[in-house]
């Protein structure tokens, strides 16, 4: 499923083309996949309405990918063919800059996403530099690890970016494929915290109580007790405002989203600053993801039986996949089956 041009899905309710292509070839170092599932993600809906565009079209989308190796590129020898293996966010960093060399090659300058800036898998093959393919527990099906790989991944180092503690309460504003994923780490990791959940829509606030939730509201409702952080996951900027406002003195709000729109930004003149962010208040975003990350998350996911809620459809699905997302007809995480 190919994007060739950038395009409004309220206009355009097929933005992707089913086509036939050549298989890619491996190259140096790199693996050729051959592609069972891959997850469905807000960012793809970014992509093609050009908010983080591709830097060439057409681009096959998709960057929570699970498959199979089926060949090798010259000197690549980390994997045998047949293994299972899944690509995430991360495609590829230069490994040299100052950023790679600590550990945050998430804030590479040269760092490539899958399905962005490099074809991803939304197809039958895609090949990937070897570095950047993750081995899968076994526990997984297919289907249910492909949204670990970008959902969770990006929860969790959103929620390692709290700092949160056993025991401190945690808020959820939005309630999609990530911050469900972290409701279930926080459930499993630390027992005695309080989890709160903000989302617009009834059908997610029940689902959210379903999972574990002490408590769930709108987004510009008042939680019942003052909370230690809050991860952000919604695509606007009215949330992060009303967040704030819940936020405990000293606590944390994490941003994760890859970006905000324009259509509400007026609301940050309505920002108060005693109200919002006196008594040390912090902000902070998340960057993409490092693969340490998603090497934590596969482990932590597979100690705790951590299984995503997923609705699956097959890949030339992909179009009615991404309109629902975009309508918010979310529950769980949203998975191509190739």
């Amino acid at each position: 499923m190919i994007l060739n041009r950038i395009c409004n899905l309220a206009e355009n309710k097929v933005p992707l083309q089913l086509v036939d292509m050549p298989e890619p070839r491996p190259s140096e170092k790199e693996v050729l996949i051959r592609v069972t599932a891959c997850g469905v993600c807000h960012t793809e809906l970014d992509e093609i309405e050009g908010r983080t565009p591709p830097p060439k079209l057409p681009v096959i989308p998709g960057h929570q990918v699970v498959g199979t190796v089926a060949e090798e590129g010259l000197n690549a020898n980390r994997f045998k063919i047949g293994d299972r293996v899944g690509v995430a966010w991360i495609y590829s960093a230069c490994g040299k800059c100052e950023f790679c060399l600590k550990g945050d090659e998430n804030l590479c300058p040269d760092f490539k996403a899958t399905g962005r800036d490099a074809d991803g898998g939304y197809a039958e093959y895609m090949t990937v530099p070897e570095d950047f393919a993750h081995p899968l527990p076994g526990f997984f099906t297919d289907a249910e690890a492909a949204p670990l790989l970008c959902a969770g991944a990006i929860g969790y180092r959103s929620l390692r970016l709290t700092g949160h503690k056993n025991g401190q309460n945690l808020g959820l504003t939005g309630f999609g494929s990530s911050a469900h994923l972290v409701l279930k780490m926080v459930k499993h990791r630390y027992p005695k915290s309080k989890i709160f959940v903000f989302a617009r829509s009834e059908k997610e606030r029940d689902f959210a109580r379903e999972l574990g939730a002490v408590w769930a509201g709108n987004t510009e409702a008042t939680s019942p007790e003052k909370l230690d952080s809050i991860i952000d996951t919604t695509p606007v900027w009215k949330p992060v405002v009303e967040a704030l406002r819940n936020l405990k003195p000293g606590g944390r709000l994490v941003i994760n989203a890859i970006r905000k729109e324009e259509i509400d930004k007026e609301y940050l003149l309505k920002m108060d600053y005693p109200a919002h962010l006196w008594e040390e208040k912090e902000i902070k975003s998340v960057a993409n993801v490092a693969r340490q990350d998603v090497t934590e998350f596969l482990e932590l996911a597979a100690e705790m039986r951590l299984k995503p809620d997923i609705e699956e459809f097959a890949l030339k699905e992909a179009n009615r996949a991404l309109i629902e997302l975009k309508t918010s007809k979310i529950r769980g995480a949203k998975v191509l089956r190739i």
